[in-house]
């Protein structure tokens, strides 16, 4: 009986990519939340820090990509430090930001800008 696995082929690599860029391993984290506690940027972001590295963890990437986390991260270290398993969160999320520029998609449409809104 062969039982298929449930885990895309291209999230499991773009799981296995982020772990390579930024150093990481996001399978340390225990889900204490202490990272969206003391994010500043974390109302700004369209989910918290936790919930992004949970997400990563069972190989949601694309929720985590179109999320624009690494956009949003002020790279200020505040979880880095205040982390109890010592995980880099934004390493992690300049990886997906690195990933998400790699797929060289077109984020902003220049021809879609109103000219008003150019001048």
């Amino acid at each position: 009986m062969h039982i298929p696995n449930p885990i895309p082929p291209d999230n499991r690599r773009d799981v296995e990519r982020i772990a390579e860029i930024s150093g990481e391993n996001i399978f340390a984290c225990m889900q204490c939340g202490t990272c969206s506690a003391v994010c500043p940027m974390v109302d700004s972001m369209a989910m918290t820090t936790r919930k992004a590295i949970h997400l990563l963890q069972f190989f949601r990437t694309e929720e985590v990509m179109k999320a624009a986390i690494g956009e949003f991260c002020a790279s200020c270290h505040t979880c880095k430090v205040r982390c109890p398993r010592g995980i880099d969160v934004p390493k992690v999320f300049e990886a997906v930001r690195l990933l998400v520029l790699r797929t060289n998609k077109d984020l902003i449409k220049p021809q879609e800008i109103p000219l008003e809104t150019m001048a």
